[in-house]
């Protein structure tokens, strides 16, 4: 049995998948733009990966762009039976790297068949739409026109299952109006705690939630705290925070990302770490004595 079979599985659509997938952004260059420094050492950490148990990974055609994408489908394709494949759709890359909104009907439908090209697939397991009515944190506007869009394209059978990203509760009720919701995507982690409630709500709908920057992204966590409690435990910080993640709720789905092999088995072997409720009292506190 590998170790991220400890942590469970969770609904993704029509997939039960394990709790602990992979994150590819950083399979791509420096600011998610352009080729990763080393192809050879992307191309073996996405097969350590699926050696290793994985059975979901999450990523977009924006990263790069386009270069995530065609180093998965040469590292996996043809693809594991049982490999979900998670991307977005909704922003885009100017010839600097800048993220920008893209959100009009022609646009996601590019989006949609540039991820089917680049992946090699007939059909998207799940897309995400990813909200850019702020480039940084969820905002308020309406999802009807791209959902819309989304819609259609999974009645003509290109996408199966679609989910969100960067959206605020209210838009999440409102999306549900409009089709089915499989997964919500948000910034997520211990010290940042903005979507406490919404987790909670989610996860008695059945709707898998997805933490990005579950280790803090390109500002890695640091907390005396969280040093504290993973020398107590005899492992790393990193690894303490994936775990307290997956004990925060049974709907949470990890995306830890790396671009080394090194780093993967350290934040999958996070699955078999066993932690008191004094131990999750004290990371509790922590996002407490932030704010």
């Amino acid at each position: 049995m590998n170790s991220i079979d400890s942590a469970g599985t969770y609904q993704l659509g029509s997939r039960a998948v394990k709790r602990l997938g992979y994150g590819a952004m950083q399979l791509a260059g420096p600011g998610v733009f352009g080729p990763p420094k080393d192809h050879d050492a992307a191309i073996a950490v996405l097969r350590e990966a699926v050696a290793l148990g994985v059975d979901h990974i999450d990523t977009s055609d924006f990263y790069g762009p386009h270069v995530t994408n065609r180093i998965i489908r040469e590292a996996l394709a043809p693809y594991p039976a049982n490999l979900t494949i998670v991307t977005k759709v909704g922003a885009r890359r100017d010839e600097k790297g800048a993220w920008l909104r893209a959100f009009s009907r022609g646009e996601l439908i590019a989006a949609v068949h540039d991820n089917l090209r680049n992946l090699g697939l007939e059909v998207l397991d799940v897309v995400n739409l990813r909200l850019m009515f702020d480039e940084l944190k969820p905002a308020e506007g309406s999802l009807e026109a791209p959902l819309t869009v989304l819609a259609e394209l999974q009645q003509q059978g290109l996408i199966r299952h679609i989910g969100l990203s960067n959206v605020t509760p209210a838009q999440v009720r409102e999306a549900r109006n409009f089709c089915e919701i499989v997964c919500v995507q948000n910034q997520y982690n211990l010290v940042y705690r903005d979507d406490d409630a919404l987790i909670d709500e989610l996860a008695s709908a059945g709707i898998a939630y997805v933490p990005f920057f579950p280790l803090g992204g390109f500002s890695p966590i640091q907390s005396s705290a969280l040093s504290e409690v993973a020398s107590r435990l005899g492992t790393m910080p990193m690894q303490v925070a994936i775990a307290w993640l997956l004990r925060r709720a049974p709907n949470i789905l990890l995306i830890p990302g790396t671009s080394s092999i090194a780093h993967l088995r350290e934040n999958l072997a996070a699955a078999e770490l066993e932690m008191s409720a004094e131990i999750m009292a004290v990371l509790d506190g922590i996002a407490a004595q932030r704010s």
